[in-house]
């Protein structure tokens, strides 16, 4: 049972956020994907539920989030919208959905907002993709950046270790957060950078920052549901914490499902009309 106190009535959207970051409270936000574990984040009493493109690797068992399209991003953040009533549902844009073509980036923006009933939209990168937030911001569609590592460019970095080690990648990050701050962007992940420097973003930005392998001084934290449940067992970077080990769970109870059913003790007398 979650020992959360907070208000589960009053509605999170992104001036809440703000207003949390302004008082001093943490942001606590995790993926869901689908209508019955979005309803059990929800009822958890967290902040925001962000529908990723982890999706693909989570979901669909695809290497890299670069498979998965915009359809099926609506399709899974219809789904937690669906089961959503306090937290702010916040979906990823593709990969595909909105580099290199700010008219691509808007119409990909408004299905998301439209057909899956998503408060806000995601969108990895800094000024090279300047444009096309700036587009989907006139048309009042709320959009969380993403700077440090961004998956969607797995091949061109090559690997998912630590971004923003060297002084230039750093001082283009912070600048990046800043151009991210000024035009309109409600909130930051940071992933995977050097904790110091994570917590100088977070200290030169009003909006909130959100880290995931970026060390405590971000204004929240994200994890991947799966992953900090034990469901995904394979899956263990340095900034992973389990709070559960649900595999185990599931195995167990589904072997012993296995069990009474060849041994004929399920159903019993109770169990039949």
């Amino acid at each position: 049972m979650s020992t959360n106190t907070v208000d589960n009535a009053r509605k999170v959207t992104t001036i809440r956020l703000s207003e949390m970051k302004q008082r001093g409270e943490k942001i606590a936000m995790l993926t869901a994907y689908d209508y019955s574990l979005a309803r059990l984040v929800d009822e958890a009493g967290i902040d925001v539920i962000l529908v990723g493109d982890s999706a693909s690797n989570v979901m669909i068992g695809n290497p890299t989030t670069l498979p998965i399209t915009l359809d099926q991003m609506i399709y899974h953040a219809k789904c937690v919208t669906n089961g959503t009533k306090r937290a702010l549902v916040v979906c990823d844009m593709p990969f595909g959905s909105y580099q290199g073509n700010s008219k691509e980036a808007l119409s990909s923006a408004i299905r998301i907002m439209k057909e899956s009933g998503a408060e806000a939209v995601k969108i990895e990168g800094g000024s090279e993709i300047r444009e096309s937030i700036e587009r989907i911001l006139t048309a009042g569609i709320p959009v969380m950046g993403h700077l440090g590592l961004t998956p969607q460019s797995i091949n061109k970095f090559g690997t998912y270790a630590v971004r923003a080690k060297s002084e230039a990648e750093a001082e283009k990050l912070i600048a990046d957060a800043k151009m991210l701050e000024e035009i309109g962007c409600f909130a930051l992940v940071l992933e995977k950078i050097p904790a110091k420097l994570a917590e100088q973003v977070s200290k030169s930005v009003s909006i909130p920052t959100i880290g995931i392998g970026a060390g405590p001084g971000c204004d929240g934290q994200v994890l991947v549901l799966q992953d900090m449940l034990g469901i995904n067992k394979g899956f263990s970077p340095k900034f992973l914490r389990r709070y559960a080990d649900l595999a185990t769970t599931i195995n167990d109870a589904i072997g012993h499902y296995i069990e009474d059913v060849k041994n004929v003790d399920f159903p019993n007398a109770d169990e039949q009309y």
